[in-house]
């Protein structure tokens, strides 16, 4: 990323009821003045910044520069690891104000952004356009569920492909809780090299999603549950689709053709949302910015500045 003139910075932020001063830390790759800007919105929640850094190929290309941001919890923002299970807490609204202060304090609203949100952070950019944030001027969705449990149900179906045996020992750590022991740890492994990422070996910003959310999984085992597989956190009832109604700007709609956000889950966003455009990456699971990058790049740049 260092060829881009990039700034760095960290932006206070008054979380809700965190009790603490917070700040959201947030870098600039590119040139805001020449053009609209698109802000990346990862996944999780929890993943950090990182795993999305192949969207810089979008300056040299389409001149789009690109912000990304640590949502709080994770990263280089603050953490919060004393709100664990805190359903209260840990709600679309609180990274919705987060997003906002950020858009506010880069003073994009009149100049106008793009938003591109990938698997947890795809979920967030559709409830955030769905209320018609000033400046936004394009959605992508990436890899993300409309619903939560059409995205439960289509994993149980991914599951059932797998081998007996490695159904079978999901089927134990999920009964059991007990989903770190080696022979878990492994099935797992299958399942996320299938479904997830399926670049073998992981690309290094993909290794460092894994990373944030081990090292602090307070939001992520909050809203989603201890892992892809098992979700039982506040997210596991959700359903976006009538929100997603009200989006009014022109949206793209992606996934993978062996992504973990199976079609069954990703149609919603399709039938309820009145400008859209679907393509699914047919050589690609979860991360097509890794595993189709170029024609990744190519969609999502052709889109952003055509008009």
């Amino acid at each position: 990323m260092s060829a881009y003139p990039t700034i760095e910075g960290d932006v206070p932020f008054a979380a809700p009821n965190s009790g603490r001063p917070c700040s959201t830390w947030y870098k600039v790759v590119g040139d805001l003045e020449k053009s609209i800007p698109l802000i990346a919105l990862h996944g999780g929640p929890g993943a950090g910044h990182e795993y999305l850094a192949s969207f810089t190929d979008l300056i040299d290309q389409y001149h789009v520069p690109i912000v990304f941001y640590d949502q709080i919890g994770c990263g280089r923002s603050t953490h919060l690891r004393d709100k664990m299970r805190d359903e209260s807490f840990w709600t679309f609204d609180l990274f919705i104000a987060e997003l906002d202060n950020l858009i506010d304090h880069l003073q994009l609203r009149s100049k106008g952004f793009y938003l591109l949100g990938q698997s947890w952070g795809g979920m967030l950019a559709g409830m955030y356009a769905a209320r018609r944030p000033e400046g936004l001027k394009k959605l992508v969705i990436a890899g993300s569920p409309a619903s939560f449990p059409l995205f439960v149900e289509g994993g149980k179906r991914l599951r059932a492909q797998l081998p007996a045996d490695i159904q079978k020992i999901l089927e134990e750590g999920d009964r059991t809780g007990n989903l770190e022991t080696p022979e878990y740890e492994r099935a797992s492994a299958i399942f996320y090299a299938r479904h997830v990422c399926r670049v073998d070996p992981l690309p290094q910003p993909v290794q460092q999603a894994f990373i944030n959310l081990k090292d602090d999984p307070t939001a992520y085992n909050t809203m989603q549950g201890p892992s892809e597989i098992v979700v039982d956190g506040s997210l596991k009832d959700w359903d976006g689709s009538e929100q997603a109604k009200n989006i009014n700007v022109d949206t793209l709609l992606l996934n993978g053709r062996y992504d973990e956000v199976s079609e069954l889950c990703v149609e919603p966003w399709f039938r309820s949302i009145p400008r859209i455009k679907w393509v699914v990456f047919e050589n690609s699971s979860h991360m097509a910015h890794w595993e189709e990058r170029e024609r990744f790049m190519q969609l999502v740049g052709t889109f952003l500045t055509s008009y």
